[in-house]
């Protein structure tokens, strides 16, 4: 049997609020199991920072304004000169400003890593996430 490690953690009230809220309504019973959850779901998400030369396939899913002078012929000369690494691209109309991008990726972990990175520092980029959802 595993051994269980007991660690204290503190938490901003309402921070811990909003989490047992959440927690509760998905059915939660101990507030344990629901953290032991969510240090997992962060630690695998986060493994493949380390892993520089392991393949890896994700989605990189950006959200950003169109009206941005330059700034859809920036991301596509990006995604151009990593197109070994893109298996393919989606592209959302979110409203009269906004798009949505899902730029689905293979390749090693590092080479990824830059790819997000030089599309979420472009001036009109709001948000971009990296999931990786194998190794």
């Amino acid at each position: 049997m595993t051994k269980i490690v007991r660690v204290g953690v503190t938490f901003p009230p309402e921070l811990l609020k909003e989490f047992d809220e959440i927690t509760n309504k998905m059915g939660y019973k101990s507030r344990s199991k629901a953290i032991q959850d969510a240090v997992h779901l962060y630690v695998s998400e986060k493994k493949w920072l380390k892993e520089e030369t392991v393949n890896q396939t994700g989605i990189l899913v950006m959200v950003y304004n169109h009206d941005v002078k330059g700034l859809e012929r920036d991301l596509t000369e990006t995604q151009h000169h990593h197109s070994p690494l893109i298996s393919s691209t989606m592209h959302i109309h979110l409203g009269t400003q906004d798009c949505l991008e899902a730029i689905a990726v293979k390749g090693k972990a590092s080479e990824i890593r830059h790819l997000s990175n030089k599309l979420t520092t472009k001036k009109g980029v709001k948000i971009l996430k990296t999931i990786i959802v194998s190794g």
